[in-house]
């Protein structure tokens, strides 16, 4: 069982997945920041200046309108539904899922590509020729 262990990470899979891993997790990162710092400024200004990031709704406790997510928070009695913090993680996963999709059709697409592109025959050597040949005569009962 050792063994296998040992052919099964050092074969290159585990490897393979622990890259993939880090780099996942490094575009998750460059996506947020796309999503927090590109897009959500530009969803609020088409919005009338709506900040997702600051949008919560008071489930328990006594918060003044207008109290910021930040101070909100800390109020002791206070329980919050913060749904901008949702709507911006959806928003990212939306960006990120439609990235993933469009890098996997690429990839599968020129691999499907590839297959189905007809391969050139190769010429037939002169050996496979001479044969051909006597088997159709052999076929058609003449002599050539």
């Amino acid at each position: 069982m050792l063994k296998e262990f040992k052919e099964f990470a050092f074969k290159g899979n585990l490897i393979d997945m622990a890259v993939g891993i880090m780099i996942g997790g490094a575009f998750g990162t460059v996506v947020k920041s796309l999503v927090d710092d590109i897009f959500m400024p530009i969803i609020g200004r088409v919005t009338g200046g709506l900040d997702f990031s600051e949008r919560y709704l008071v489930l328990k406790g006594d918060v003044p309108d207008g109290t910021k997510l930040a101070e909100a928070s800390k109020i002791p009695e206070a329980v919050l539904l913060t749904y901008g913090n949702f709507i911006t993680a959806f928003i990212s996963f939306l960006i990120l899922a439609l990235v993933v999709f469009i890098v996997i059709k690429k990839v599968i697409g020129s691999l499907k590509k590839d297959e189905e592109e007809p391969k050139e025959d190769p010429k037939p050597s002169e050996e496979v020729i001479l044969l051909t040949e006597i088997r159709d005569a052999l076929k058609s009962g003449k002599p050539s």
